[in-house]
């Protein structure tokens, strides 16, 4: 097929070269603008195993590793002159 196009190409072999990479790079652009976009919601890849609407604005469950203790009021590392058992010793 590559051969017919190139003895179709009218002109010197320099001129059949800069046809040539323009009619590839013509075909290159149509499908990838025009070709792979239409059939890209019909491929497989699209649809992910993995969820991830909780990614991004959603709101850490209560003790969650980015949260500090004394937000949540956890024992174990709140501050100790606010704890009543601290004070007394603690048990």
């Amino acid at each position: 097929m590559y051969g017919l196009i190139w003895r179709v190409l009218p002109g010197p072999w320099a001129s059949k070269f800069i046809m040539m990479v323009g009619l590839l790079a013509g075909g290159a652009a149509l499908l990838w603008f025009f070709a792979f976009p239409a059939i890209s919601p019909h491929m497989p890849f699209n649809d992910g195993a993995v969820d991830t609407s909780d990614f991004g604005g959603g709101e850490d469950p209560a003790g969650a590793p980015g949260e500090d203790a004394e937000s949540t009021g956890d024992e174990l590392g709140g501050d100790p002159e606010a704890d009543p058992e601290a004070e007394e010793g603690g048990v």
